[in-house]
């Protein structure tokens, strides 16, 4: 039975993107636009933010939305991949730093940050509330914690074609793709976490593919191919992709017979305890109902 403390194969993470990272310009569409969403989110904070870590920056794609927002002078960029890390530190600009860094290990000093970001790397921790609790300490009071993750519902027409398929041709399913963060819990995370006004929502992002081996080839070239820890280690037999892609086609396919994948993202947005912060009432002191 797999342990709940490790979902992921951390060194497989870091290999998928190391071999994705040199042609990652061509298939980084949903990073960037994942990244100017959360860009958007930060220009309707009135607040200056001169020192902040994007974490998993990829090849520094939020880095280059950030620029000229939030007042930030220094970005820290850093990535569990060195090539990543590489590429990010090769197209940044003044003020930008970069180095390789786990999610799961910060080394940051405590109070740090003004503020820190994170795109669509989060998802592959194992140990989401402690990479959380980490991420509040290296920030200082009042810092800004402003995130985007893969939710619930992501890749669900995927996840549903290979479980059947699976059953179909060999009479059970494996670990075909990687579990994610429901909505509902995410708030819950961040306040175990010690954040205080955690606000988190969602969007989603639908792609179309010609077939589903396009998609799978895509997420291979993201660096997000399989990484869960008790996948399937053997080669897949050739039927049970032949029919995941007829039922897959079968159940999702539009008008024009191309394949939908669905992308749930969730923004989080929570800040760092400061005495400032507006307080909830203690309970009772109310002056009316």
């Amino acid at each position: 039975m797999a342990d709940a403390i490790n979902v992921f194969d951390r060194g497989a993470v870091r290999r998928h993107r190391d071999r994705a990272a040199a042609g990652l310009g061509g298939h980084d569409f949903l990073f960037r636009e994942v990244a100017a969403r959360l860009a958007d989110r930060l220009g309707d904070i009135a607040r200056r933010f001169p020192l902040a870590l994007d974490l998993g920056c990829h090849d520094g794609t939020l880095g280059r939305a950030l620029e000229g927002r939030g007042g930030i002078e220094t970005l820290v960029q850093g990535d569990l991949s060195p090539a990543m890390a590489a590429r990010a530190g090769a197209k940044g600009g003044p003020g930008t730093l970069t180095l390789a860094v786990d999610e799961e290990a910060l080394p940051f000093a405590a109070a740090s940050f003004d503020a820190a970001f994170s795109v669509l790397s989060l998802h592959w921790v194992n140990d989401l509330p402690g990479a959380l609790i980490q991420l509040r300490r290296a920030l200082k009071p009042d810092g800004l914690f402003l995130a985007a993750m893969f939710g619930g519902g992501t890749l669900d027409e995927l996840r549903q074609s290979l479980i059947q398929a699976e059953i179909d041709t060999l009479g059970g399913a494996g670990p075909r793709v990687s579990p994610f963060t429901d909505m509902r819990d995410a708030g819950g995370l961040l306040q175990r976490a010690g954040f205080a006004l955690p606000v988190v929502d969602t969007d989603t992002v639908r792609v179309t593919y010609a077939d589903p081996f396009a998609l799978m080839r895509e997420l291979r070239s993201m660096g997000e191919a399989n990484a869960v820890s008790h996948r399937t280690k053997r080669a897949s037999r050739r039927d049970t992709f032949t029919r995941a892609a007829e039922i897959y086609r079968n159940r999702f396919a539009d008008a024009e017979g191309r394949l939908s994948a669905s992308f749930q993202i969730l923004f989080l947005t929570a800040w760092a305890p400061d005495p400032s912060q507006q307080q909830a009432l203690r309970p009772g002191s109310a002056k009316a109902r």
